[in-house]
């Protein structure tokens, strides 16, 4: 018996007094319904007696066999009864082991080749009930399969021809079963997916509502002041309410990058010669730190325009926010990826933070101490534009700083 189930356990004091031992084994042999035992790549490793007599296999030739090599599809039966009999079978053993709950299959037909002739099959049918066996931390352990065999049933609906299309309404039923399934698993996969998203739309719109404050609250303050204090230096005051102004215009920009994002509203693509782009980028910031540049040319992706410079611009944003005395911009091609580097001389990111920091709203320390008033939507943005065109943006090692890297498909075309 595998190790999933054990052979023999023992009872407290029953009420009669008597202690009694039970040899699961014993029980698990004799039971009335054809038993297997099935590892989680479906290897046969314990069978009933009502398994043996019923196949006409000795255990010996089925233990440590896949089951589907050992019951083959009978290839003279009818296509779409025999072999979609076995794909329910398969169908319905993983969808026990996915997820961890009995799954059933009321009728389906199954033939069986006898074993004292190969190549001769009999025409059964079954009804049958995948049972997951759980180990301690939740892990598939097993399954166990338990067959009735209905054969019988159905030749006498035959015979009596109360059901002459028997066998056309059994793989109706079978396949409507399927449907029905398939159906409401990808039902609790949307509602789920949908919970989600509203639950982080929700937590989206109470993080921003607070960012919102603090700037909308220094506005607020410094007009006051400006107005209650005759003779004030106005010229402070402006400075103040840009400063705060700008702090606004860059929560309300990553807000509806966010909102496109989740929309899956796409703007137009194009082909983008990447260091031709990257160099007009860089003319039309003005820095507060000198920007070091390598761009090789010819390099060449499809892509949004709008959306490539807002990834780079994130990335160009946060690190002015950590260097100390220069920021590098590298392109680069590496078939089949072009690649676009950011790397900035700041403390750099820990090895347990570099997938954390592209977390909607997580900001290190650091960050916090440096732009407090910061949203911590820029690097996730970042990612959701390189995934969005079939690439990636991560953090990689770098000794001296941070090291950012964008690898999008290098496009094949020629550039015009």
């Amino acid at each position: 018996m595998p190790d999933c189930l054990d052979r023999r356990t023992r009872l407290g004091k029953a009420p009669w007094s008597v202690r009694s031992e039970i040899d699961y084994e014993a029980v698990f042999r004799t039971g009335p319904a054809l038993s297997a035992v099935l590892t989680p790549t479906l290897v046969i490793v314990a069978v009933n007696d009502a398994f043996l007599e019923v196949s006409g296999h000795r255990r010996e030739d089925l233990l440590g066999r896949d089951l589907f090599d050992v019951f083959p599809p009978n290839p003279a039966a009818p296509e779409d009864s025999e072999q979609q009999g076995a794909q329910m079978l398969r169908t319905s053993l993983e969808q026990a082991m996915t997820t961890r709950r009995r799954d059933f299959i009321p009728l389906q037909r199954y033939d069986v080749e006898a074993a004292d002739r190969p190549g001769v099959f009999e025409e059964r049918y079954w009804s049958t009930v995948n049972t997951p066996v759980l180990g301690p931390h939740g892990e598939v352990r097993c399954i166990l399969l338990n067959c009735e065999e209905v054969t019988d049933f159905v030749r006498a609906l035959r015979r009596s021809g109360a059901a002459c299309e028997q066998d056309s309404l059994a793989l109706q039923l079978q396949t409507l079963n399927d449907q029905l399934r398939r159906a409401h698993r990808e039902q609790r996969e949307t509602t789920s997916a949908l919970s989600e998203a509203i639950e982080r739309q929700r937590r989206l719109v109470q993080d921003a509502s607070h960012d919102l404050r603090n700037p909308i609250t220094g506005l607020l303050t410094e007009l006051q002041v400006a107005l209650s204090e005759p003779g004030i230096d106005l010229q402070t005051i402006l400075r103040k309410l840009v400063r705060d102004a700008e702090r606004l215009n860059d929560i309300v920009t990553d807000l509806l990058a966010l909102a496109r994002l989740d929309s899956e509203t796409r703007e137009s693509e194009r082909l983008i010669e990447l260091a031709e782009f990257v160099g007009e980028e860089l003319d039309r910031r003005t820095p507060s730190t000198p920007v070091l540049s390598r761009l090789d040319p010819h390099v060449c992706v499809r892509a949004s325009v709008i959306r490539l410079a807002r990834l780079l611009g994130n990335l160009l944003t946060n690190a002015e926010r950590h260097t100390h005395t220069k920021i590098e911009v590298v392109v680069t091609a590496d078939p089949p990826d072009a690649v676009l580097e950011v790397l900035d001389d700041g403390l750099g990111i820990p090895p347990e933070d570099r997938e954390r920091v592209f977390e909607r709203r997580y900001r290190r320390e650091e960050a916090r101490v440096r732009d407090p008033g910061g949203s911590g939507l820029g690097l996730s943005i970042a990612r959701e534009i390189a995934e969005e065109h079939g690439g990636r943006l991560y953090a990689a090692e770098h000794h001296g700083g941070a090291r950012f890297v964008l690898r999008l498909p290098l496009a094949t075309e020629r550039y015009r």
